[in-house]
């Protein structure tokens, strides 16, 4: 029912009052064009993009959170198990934003030839994010209907020839890729005119009609999915050549390597504005739930290690004296809702994240990048240029939770100095890269401190690529799941309201079986 009725469902979503004065552009939207259908493309996936309270408390709070530690959590039954609400919320979110996409994709191709020539750079810069998103959702659930999905409008409104098959989770990376192998090149040759330069900086929402970011964003994506897919029999021919190639020809394929070029939405306007985070507070904040208890194991290991970035991210317990302490997760729910009510146990910080209403929606950081920088070199036998990268993606990972507290519009929790060189320097070596026995334990753990709760799909999929850092849970002989799932299984929805093609798939729907890419 997502699938096929999101085109109709969604397909005006950018017609909402209140919408169009989110834009720099006052003008109401009275027609569908190309450009403002893309816009229409990045509200939808608004929910995915940027901090959301359905995202973080209904998916995120009881599955990958828990799955990595991320935050602390009272300890209770079948906990390990995903529920239906956060697959199926997941699932819905995604299948809209595609919805959006594909009346683009209709939209550009119908046009004629001239005015596709003219606005190919929205079609370029709309399935860059679409591939982002659809990459994280095949490393959600693994197959997905996706090259027939989302139909119903082009169909014209056909619903039993809508109903969409399953494509296959290696040949969508494999489709993805070829493209955007393609939209990179197509990216090094285009040039707008002055009409289009303006109409594209006033719908960019990503990043502001700066064609220069939309190709780092376009080659950094390449550079994660490789990467992702590097251990893959699948792709074992095409990885290696391909990564050299990016990472080689630096003019050619420039990578987003400094925050400056982070792919991010940032939130400009609290007043009528429907791109916004203001459910963050609920989702962290909400009453009974302590949804915002600070984890023992991330927690230990900022303290241990001196990170800077730790009253960042955290703020100790009301008691606790300064003192920052996560919630030990080998403890009984008992022993664990008396601490977590007593005011000791370490919460995630306010005014940094659950009450900052400019917290941005970010899709690709410098860390990120440099941190995969330091992988390849690392396993490619360049020892100077890994560990440059690693540091540098965690200097930049510093510096980014210090931009995100001072966007903020709350000071519950006044803000912290700015982290010195010197600090960082004492990090670094509190790290010990030369020293390590192994360094790609040192990146899977910096991956998984930096992405925290900004992208947390990414830390999973990380996570289960390296398997580390590994994490401990309290299982009952009565759980179903007493092991972390490798994957979501798929919504009930599907098996109902698309029987047929869910049939093909029913047996790799179990939360137990790997991804293509997951060879550990």
């Amino acid at each position: 029912m997502g699938l096929c009725a999101a085109s109709l469902i969604y397909a005006t979503s950018c017609k909402k009052s209140s919408f169009d004065e989110m834009y720099r552009d006052p003008s109401k939207v009275t027609e569908i064009t190309v450009e403002r259908q893309f816009t229409g493309m990045i509200y939808s996936f608004r929910q995915l993009t940027v901090p959301d309270y359905g995202n973080l408390f209904v998916t995120l709070r009881p599955t990958i959170f828990r799955y990595l530690h991320i935050t602390g959590w009272i300890n209770e039954q079948n906990q390990l198990l995903p529920g239906a609400a956060a697959v199926e919320d997941r699932w819905t979110r995604y299948y809209e934003g595609l919805a959006q996409y594909r009346e683009l994709e209709t939209l550009y191709n119908n046009s004629i030839d001239v005015e596709k020539e003219e606005k190919k750079i929205f079609y370029l810069a709309a399935k860059i994010l679409f591939y982002d998103q659809t990459e994280q959702t095949v490393d959600l659930y693994g197959d997905i209907p996706w090259s027939k999905a989302g139909m119903l409008s082009t169909n014209k409104s056909d619903y039993q020839s809508s109903y969409p098959a399953y494509d296959k989770a290696e040949d969508i990376y494999a489709a993805m890729l070829d493209d955007l192998k393609a939209i990179s090149s197509e990216l090094n040759t285009i040039s707008l005119s002055e009409s289009i330069e303006e109409k594209f900086t006033t719908q960019d929402l990503v990043n502001n009609g700066d064609v220069e970011l939309w190709k780092k964003y376009c080659n950094s994506l390449r550079l994660r999915m490789l990467m992702r897919v590097s251990e893959s029999s699948a792709f074992a021919t095409r990885v290696p050549q391909e990564l050299a190639e990016i990472i080689n020809n630096s003019s050619t394929f420039p990578l987003i390597l400094t925050n400056d070029d982070n792919a991010q939405i940032e939130i400009f306007n609290l007043d009528d504005n429907n791109i916004n985070t203001k459910g963050i507070r609920d989702a962290f904040e909400a009453s009974g739930w302590y949804a915002n208890l600070g984890s023992k194991v991330m927690i230990d290991h900022m303290v241990e290690n001196g990170d800077p970035r730790l009253p960042f991210i955290f703020e100790p317990g009301e008691k606790a004296n300064g003192q920052f302490k996560g919630l030990d997760q080998s403890l009984t729910s008992s022993a664990q809702s008396d601490l977590a009510r007593g005011g000791t146990i370490s919460i995630i910080n306010r005014s940094t994240i659950s009450r900052n209403q400019y917290f941005p929606g970010i899709l690709f950081s410098a860390t990120e990048t440099n941190l995969l920088l330091a992988e390849y070199y690392e396993k490619n036998g360049n020892a100077g240029l890994a560990k440059t990268s690693f540091e540098n993606g965690v200097k930049e990972s510093v510096e980014l939770y210090r931009m995100i507290r001072s966007k903020s519009n709350d000071n519950t929790v006044p803000a912290p100095a700015a982290p010195t060189q010197t600090q960082v320097n004492a990090y670094l070596a509190n790290l010990d890269w030369n020293g390590s026995s192994n360094k790609i334990h040192l990146i899977a753990t910096q991956k998984w401190i930096h992405f925290n709760i900004i992208q947390t799909v990414q830390a999973w999929s990380e996570i289960r690529r390296f398997d580390y850092p590994q994490f401990n849970f309290v299982v009952q002989n009565s759980d179903v799941q007493k092991t972390v799932p490798m994957k979501f299984n798929l919504p009930p929805s599907e098996s109902v309201y698309n029987s047929a093609n869910y049939e093909a798939v029913k047996a790799q729907d179990n939360v137990n079986t790997k991804l293509f890419w997951d060879v550990r």
